[in-house]
């Protein structure tokens, strides 16, 4: 696997490309199928619903989120099977990023996956890989660092999975630069008081709800 537009990227790692074309969000709800691929071979397919997008970033709800156990980090839950997660796609990024959510919808936190630039295909079908590292910021406060300060440690995750990918030929050693190069962008940004973006903050549970209830 070699991930897409090496070059452009380097410019603004962790953080999403600036200056993309914006237009008029739709106020309809619609499905989109996410195929997510983690190498060597494994494809997951996700269904959302897409609930923004005006071209900069596109906003989906992850209803009752199917997991199989409880996704844990540090020891603690962060997202439980049937919990809702609100995600954040920016085109040309190379990662995501995911509000968690309680059963209840009490924010757990924010969650960033390092992946390949996501490819939006007709019929609302988009298709990414997985590049294994992650990174975790636990709390409520977690949305708006801006305002409540970066005291909150972040967790970078499974980068003995990365290098075990790596070790197999699974992934490239560009692909393992490129990962470690986003995550390293995105905590560089968080102690900046720079990430996540404020359309993090501007999209709860709630709103997103809202929009798919219309």
């Amino acid at each position: 696997m070699t991930p897409r537009r090496e070059g452009a990227t380097r410019q603004w790692p962790g953080v999403p490309p600036p200056n993309l074309p914006g237009r008029p969000p739709s106020r309809v709800a619609r499905p989109v199928e996410i195929l997510y691929r983690r190498p060597p071979d494994r494809l997951t397919r996700y269904r959302q619903w897409l609930v923004h997008d005006d071209g900069r970033v596109k906003v989906t709800l992850a209803r009752r989120v199917p997991l199989p156990r409880p996704l844990r980090v540090a020891g603690r839950v962060v997202l439980e099977p049937g919990a809702d997660a609100v995600w954040f796609t920016f085109p040309g990024a190379w990662h995501d990023i995911g509000i968690f959510h309680e059963p209840n919808g009490q924010v757990t936190g924010i969650y960033a996956n390092v992946i390949t630039p996501c490819l939006f295909r007709p019929g609302g079908i988009w298709t990414t890989t997985d590049l294994f590292l992650d990174v975790w910021v636990a709390g409520e406060s977690a949305v708006t660092p801006r305002t409540v300060g970066t005291a909150v440690r972040p967790h970078v995750l499974d980068r003995d999975e990365l290098a075990e990918a790596a070790r197999t030929g699974a992934v490239t050693p560009e692909a393992v630069e490129r990962a470690e190069a986003e995550v390293d962008g995105i905590l560089r940004q968080w102690r900046q008081r720079n990430w996540p973006p404020p359309i993090v903050a501007q999209w709860s549970r709630h709103r997103a709800l809202a929009v798919l209830e219309m």
